[in-house]
C-alpha cells in the first residue's frame, strides 16, 4: 500500500472513531444536567465555527465557496435544517438508551440507503439491497430483543433511535442528488473536495441556527452561563472531536481512498462505540445483541460491496452519522 493510500485509510478510521465517540461525550454532559437540545446547539455552533475557520484558511476552499451556485447553496442550507431531525432523534433517544445499543441501531442506515437508491438513486441490482436491509433489520430485532427487561429503556427512547437512521438515509439520498451523485469523493477534479467542504460549512451553519433559534423560542437554558461547568468537556468534545475533526478527517481520507472504501472502513464506528462504552461507561451487550450487531455490519458490507456501477449513492457532503 502506497503512502497516500495508507494515510487515507488512517484518516477514515480516525474519522469513524471520532464520529463514534459522540455518544460517549454526550453521556457525561447529560449526567451534568444538560439536555439533548442544548448539547446539540453547542455541538453544531462549535462545529460550524471551526468549519468556517478551516474553510477560510485555504485559498482553494475560499474559491470553492465563491463558486457555489445558488441551487447548491440553498440545497445545502435546506439539508442542514433537515439534518436537525436526524441528530435530534438520535441524541434525544440517547438520553435513555445505552450508547452501545444506539450505535448498533443507527448503523442500519447504509442498508436503508441501498433500498432507497432502488427508486431514487443509482441502483444495486437484483436482491442485494433487499438482502442487506433484511439482515440489518434482523440484527436490530436481535439487538433490541436482547435487552434486559428489568433495565429496559423507555419505548419512546428506542423509537427515537430507530427513527434517526431512517431520516439520515433520506438525507444521504437527497445530498447525493443535490451533488449530482458523484459517487467517488476521491475525484478531486473541479475542486470537488473543496466544494464539499464549503457546502458542509453551510449545512452545519443552518443546523446550528435551527437549534439555537428553536432553543431561544422554547426558552431553554442555552447561554454559556446556563451550562453547568461539568458539562463543558462533553459539549466541547462532541463539537470538536465528533463533528469538526470527524468531518475533516473523513474528507481528507476519502479523497485518498475513494467513497466506496471509505464507507466500508467506517463500519468500525459501531465497534469502536461499543468497545469504548464498555470501558468508559461500563455498558455491556448480551451475546444475542452482539450477534445482532454482526448481522447489521454484514448487511452494511453487502450494501457497500455491490458491482461498482450499481452501488448506492455516496453523499458528497457529510455532517455526521448522527
Amino acid at each position: 500500500m502506497d503512502r497516500r493510500r495508507a494515510l487515507g485509510v488512517a484518516l477514515v478510521l480516525i474519522s469513524a472513531c471520532a464520529f463514534g465517540s459522540g455518544a460517549l461525550f454526550a453521556k457525561p454532559a447529560y449526567a451534568a444536567g444538560v439536555g439533548w437540545h442544548v448539547l446539540s446547539s453547542w455541538r453544531f455552533l462549535l462545529g460550524a465555527s471551526l468549519a468556517w475557520l478551516w474553510l477560510l484558511a485555504w485559498p482553494a476552499h475560499r474559491q470553492a465557496l465563491r463558486s457555489l451556485d445558488r441551487r447548491l447553496v440553498l440545497g445545502s442550507l435546506a439539508l442542514g435544517v433537515l439534518y436537525v431531525g436526524n441528530s435530534a432523534t438520535y441524541f434525544a433517544g440517547l438520553e435513555t438508551v445505552d450508547a452501545s445499543l444506539a450505535a448498533l441501531i443507527v448503523y442500519i442506515y447504509p442498508a436503508l440507503v441501498a433500498v432507497l437508491a432502488l427508486r431514487f438513486g443509482q441502483r444495486l441490482r437484483g436482491a442485494r439491497a433487499w438482502g442487506a436491509l433484511a439482515l440489518a433489520l434482523v440484527g436490530v430485532v436481535l439487538a433490541v430483543g436482547g435487552i434486559d427487561t428489568t433495565e429496559a429503556p423507555p419505548l419512546d427512547g428506542l423509537l427515537l433511535v430507530v427513527v434517526s437512521p431512517v431520516i439520515y438515509a433520506v438525507w444521504i439520498v437527497l445530498a447525493a442528488r443535490l451533488s449530482g451523485e458523484r459517487g467517488n469523493s476521491g475525484d478531486r477534479r473541479n475542486g470537488a473536495g473543496a466544494a464539499a467542504s464549503a457546502a458542509t460549512a453551510l449545512m452545519m451553519t443552518a443546523t446550528a441556527a435551527t437549534y439555537w433559534l428553536s432553543a431561544i423560542v422554547l426558552g431553554l437554558p442555552v447561554g454559556p452561563g446556563d451550562v453547568p461547568a461539568g458539562a463543558w468537556f462533553g459539549l466541547i468534545g462532541v463539537g470538536v472531536v465528533s463533528t469538526f475533526i470527524a468531518i475533516q478527517a473523513f474528507y481528507a481520507g476519502t479523497q485518498r481512498v475513494g467513497a466506496a472504501q471509505a464507507a466500508l472502513l467506517s463500519t468500525i464506528e459501531p465497534v469502536w462505540t461499543i468497545s469504548l462504552a464498555a470501558i468508559v461507561l461500563g455498558e455491556s451487550l448480551q451475546p444475542i445483541q452482539l450477534a445482532g450487531g454482526a448481522l447489521i455490519l454484514l448487511g452494511v458490507v453487502i450494501a457497500q460491496t455491490g458491482p461498482a456501477a450499481f452501488r448506492p449513492p455516496q453523499p458528497a457532503v457529510r455532517i455526521a452519522d448522527e
